[in-house]
């Protein structure tokens, strides 16, 4: 619950009250626990919290339980044993206003971006390319600018693509080697991309991420990503989400430290973002993070372990829910014993054992105070949520959707004249357009070069004519031998000189027409 006073209320403990500080709501935080240990309720409490404080937020729905947000609570007998402890007799249960999303169009509005929008560096990790594949996608967007096409989708990329390897001679020497066999290895990662649905999520209208900041009656919008579909490509979720925070980091102003942040972002199976990344990408990682709270927004990751997330990511969340953790294993002993040592000890209990002992709904919480400072770590009970526990039904989803201010927006794919179409029309010109554009560029005048063309086709038809006159002679002249009795030797020894001088000649008339149309061309 959001109070002014006393700040973003999520959880209790025997010293009180513990909330986050609206102004250090910005500098992130973790949400880690196994699995059935109160993480999804914990990440429902604390957007509920920020709602009533008029702070929209975006969260990725992995099971559907999230859904539930949209929906006013009712009292239950897990509430009912807590109400009273949290000094909340008399709870008002309410919902909080929810746009529902989904890359796949199907759970709610389409999210679309643009391959432009995505860049070479993110749609690589996509891709898994190596450095070489790497290299020669960088060149194609490169390219791509310079000459003005619009990658839009999967098709203008692959007619790019395809544009880029006809004409890699002439590339090679500004931007490097450009092989065939490395731009077939793209193409096919493209298909596999295509086969998962990614198509669907490339296009137009792209998302604008301003929607994202809504509010409704001084409540701020939950934005509910259904991730249940999408969780099964694991690459396109996280670069998705990744694609995201860069878009509202490239696109906010900076805002500093505020009252309250202008977006919270929770980013759930924070584990998969690193997954297959590399040092480069890591590291912009790392700097969109710790640069995008002056944006005004804050992110919370969410997962089992904090040692999911690089150390340089961990050190910068402040606010932190760490709900139980098991040691059955010497990997889960040593995970127990690093997100103790993540914490400032509380004198009362020793931490590394406590965090094996709590019951689900229960958690270490420890949030930044005024300063910015870690606060000492508390043993305390998460807050229940107003808004229902669990999903709604799909016919209440829908009814959401279609009420929704922005499906019009969004609803309808757009394909409008991009790469694709551009290329495709250049490499589909009339053939006698393209001779005369080639005779053109050659000889400086269309009629010229028609006029040497029809005497070319005079010379090649003499040849014809005195090859096929001088090979009738040889026929007739063998024929006749054969009739009478005549040895074909000598006459056949002959014919082969006529053909051969008729030869000669065709090829000194050829030469002899070249080089008169090279000198002139010289001339000119």
């Amino acid at each position: 619950m959001y109070d002014l006073e006393k700040g973003l209320y999520i959880a209790h403990c025997d010293e009180g009250n513990l909330a986050i500080n609206g102004k250090m709501a910005n500098r992130h935080g973790l949400i880690a626990g196994a699995t059935g240990t109160g993480k999804t309720v914990t990440l429902q409490v604390m957007a509920e919290t920020f709602c009533q404080a008029g702070v929209p937020c975006f969260m990725a729905d992995m099971k559907g339980d999230l859904s539930g947000i949209s929906k006013a609570g009712s009292i239950s007998g897990f509430i009912e044993k807590r109400k009273d402890a949290f000094g909340i007799p008399n709870p008002v249960f309410q919902p909080c206003p929810v746009r529902f999303y989904d890359v796949f169009g199907e759970q709610g509005h389409p999210i679309r971006a643009t391959i432009s929008q995505m860049g070479p560096q993110l749609l690589s990790r996509l891709l898994g390319l190596n450095e070489t594949q790497d290299g020669v996608l960088n060149i194609v967007f490169r390219i791509a600018d310079e000459r003005g096409l619009l990658i839009l989708d999967l098709k203008d990329l692959r007619a790019t693509l395809d544009y880029v390897s006809k004409h890699a001679k002439e590339y090679t020497t500004t931007y490097g080697n450009i092989s065939t066999a490395t731009v077939g290895a793209i193409q096919r990662s493209l298909l596999q991309l295509e086969n998962q649905g990614a198509n669907q999520f490339f296009g137009e209208p792209s998302f604008d991420i301003h929607d994202l900041l809504a509010t409704e009656n001084g409540k701020g919008v939950m934005s509910v990503l259904a991730a249940d579909k999408l969780m099964m490509q694991p690459k396109l979720y996280s670069t998705f989400l990744l694609w995201m925070i860069s878009e509202l980091y490239s696109t906010l102003p900076e805002v500093g430290d505020q009252e309250l942040p202008k977006l919270v972002f929770f980013f759930d199976e924070a584990h998969m973002l690193f997954e297959g990344t590399s040092k480069a990408l890591t590291d912009k990682i790392e700097q969109v993070i710790r640069l995008i709270r002056s944006k005004g927004v804050g992110i919370y990751f969410i997962s089992q372990l904090p040692t999911d997330l690089p150390d340089n990511i961990l050190g910068q969340l402040g606010n932190r829910v760490q709900h139980a953790l098991r040691a059955y294993t010497p990997r889960d002993q040593k995970a127990v014993k690093c997100a103790a040592e993540t914490f400032r000890p509380n004198p009362s209990f020793k931490t590394e054992e406590v965090i094996t002992t709590l019951e689900t709904g229960e958690a270490l919480v420890s949030f930044l105070d005024e300063k910015g400072a870690p606060s000492v770590v508390q043993r305390a009970k998460i807050l229940f949520p107003l808004s229902q526990i669990g999903a709604i039904t799909e016919s209440e989803r829908r009814d959401i959707i279609n009420r929704s201010a922005i499906g019009s927006k969004y609803n309808n794919m757009i394909d409008r004249e991009s790469a694709y179409e551009m290329l495709t029309a250049s490499e589909n010109l009339p053939a006698e357009t393209e001779a005369d554009e080639v005779s053109t560029t050659s000889n400086g005048s269309g009629k010229g070069g028609k006029k040497k063309q029809g005497l070319c086709s005079k010379v090649m038809k003499s040849i014809l004519t005195a090859v096929t006159a001088s090979l009738g002679t040889i026929v007739g002249t063998a024929v006749s031998d054969k009739v009478s009795g005549k040895k074909t030797k000598t006459r056949t020894s002959a014919g082969q000189r006529i053909v051969k001088n008729a030869t000669s000649s065709a090829t000194r008339t050829i030469t002899r027409e070249l080089t008169r149309d090279i000198l002139g061309n010289l001339i000119k």
